[in-house]
């Protein structure tokens, strides 16, 4: 089974931006644990995000921290960003706020948040989603 994992990345070595600072998401696609850089994906600009009026509040700049008592992405409606990845299996940033967490939950993809290279991030969440799809328990084996 092949999948795409995005990457926020502003070197390609370490995971060191936010969901909403990262300007493009590296996509990797993998097969079982085997892992490769496929493409770059742009983020929407806050303008074309702003077009959208993801919201529905005319008076209102959409952002990630709305007030009118409506999660962002009311109405069905997602944040770009969450379209533009939603082929993808799962999104590793530095941070993920809650109501991305919640847009991505919804359309079935699992985000990691965390502090560490892209590298060793690829590696175990592979292995973690290969011992899931393969049935594998993910407790450690009693030496």
């Amino acid at each position: 089974m092949t999948y795409k994992i995005a990457v926020a990345s502003s070197d390609g070595v370490n995971i060191d931006l936010s969901f909403g600072a990262a300007g493009h998401f590296d996509i990797y696609s993998v097969d079982k644990t085997e892992y490769r850089l496929t493409e770059k994906r742009t983020a929407p600009t806050k303008e074309e995000s702003k077009a959208e009026n993801i919201c529905g509040d005319e008076k209102r700049e959409c952002n990630s921290s709305c007030s009118n008592n409506k999660s962002c992405g009311a109405d069905g409606k997602s944040f770009p960003k969450v379209e533009m990845l939603s082929d993808c299996r799962c999104i590793i940033c530095k941070k993920i706020g809650f109501n991305i967490t919640k847009q991505l939950e919804k359309k079935a993809i699992t985000s990691f948040d965390v502090d560490c290279t892209v590298e060793e991030a690829l590696k175990k969440v592979t292995d973690y989603f290969n011992k899931i799809d393969n049935h594998i328990s993910l407790r450690k084996s009693a030496e």
